[in-house]
């Protein structure tokens, strides 16, 4: 029988901001196995997801199958809008939330984790923003447009570039997880902002990164979770239980997704067992995206 053993890895999750994301759960997921997780979180989320690590009042959220807590190696500040600190405006170098970390670039983060840890054998990339996600296609600025592609999508390939060296021809190989979903493939009316559009620059974006860093035995792959009534979900669309529901109905399953199969499915790709899988798509969706309706 084969198991999920990832005792003796390392991995670097970005994209933490609560204790009910896909972030979170993957991240326990990976704890689980036996890795060192380690936490990469935007300057303004650091203190919230401290508390999480940390709060009484969450603790059942922090636990794993065999009854222990989750925990972390360390936890570092990162910005995903900006590759290096030359970047980082005046303005927020001088924000509070931001002023008391040195570095919180993606390549000062990669680098810290790297150095301090010897290299990582895992990378999971869940981060996506759009300031204008509640509006149409068609009423988005090309301020917010852009911003989204550079978050949500650039932010991979920058990831991937300055966390090559510290991954390269790791026991069992490297693996590079990041989180898409079906408005990269489809027309969902309500996912504006220019994310369906990042979404799809990002499925075509890991599927180039799989060539460019495979000869160091990386593999680069995502994940299509299916709906899921996260906090920031939530945010999107008051309504997105209806969504869930209209899934739920015209899936071949018949039922919504749980974060904990995202976060398995995650562990797959992440493991041995996933060894000549790169440059895929793995829709974790209870078989929505099949479907013509």
């Amino acid at each position: 029988m084969y198991s999920l053993d990832l005792t003796g890895k390392t991995a670097l999750v970005t994209g933490v901001g609560d204790n009910q994301s896909f972030a979170w759960y993957i991240s326990k997921a990976l704890k689980a196995a036996g890795a060192k997780v380690v936490l990469a979180v935007h300057p303004r989320m650091y203190g919230i997801v401290e508390s999480f690590l940390t709060r009484d009042s969450d603790r059942e959220s922090r636990l794993l199958p065999d009854g222990s807590e989750f925990t972390v190696e360390k936890m570092y500040a990162c910005d995903a809008s900006f590759d290096t600190m030359e970047q980082v405006p005046e303005k927020l170098r001088t924000d509070r939330r931001y002023a008391k970390f040195t570095d919180y670039s993606i390549k000062g983060t990669i680098e810290a984790v790297g150095q301090e840890f010897g290299g990582f054998d895992v990378l999971i990339h869940s981060i996506a923003f759009s300031r204008e996600i509640t509006k149409p296609i068609i009423e988005t600025s090309r301020e917010a447009y852009s911003e989204a592609l550079g978050i949500s999508s650039y932010s991979l390939i920058s990831m991937v570039r300055y966390a090559a060296p510290f991954m390269a021809n790791r026991k069992d190989g490297g693996s590079v997880v990041g989180l898409t979903y079906i408005g990269g493939d489809r027309v969902i009316p309500h996912y504006g902002g220019g994310m369906s559009t990042a979404k799809t620059a990002l499925q075509m974006d890991a599927k180039q990164l799989s060539w460019f860093v495979g000869d160091k035995n990386i593999r680069v792959n995502l994940i299509s979770a299916g709906p899921y009534a996260s906090r920031a979900a939530r945010a999107i669309n008051p309504d997105f239980d209806k969504l869930i529901e209209h899934a739920a109905a015209h899936s071949p399953l018949r039922r919504p997704i749980g974060p904990e199969e995202v976060a398995n499915s995650t562990l797959y790709l992440c493991s041995p067992l996933a060894s000549a899988v790169t440059g895929q798509v793995l829709y974790v969706d209870c078989g929505y995206n099949v479907m013509g309706t």
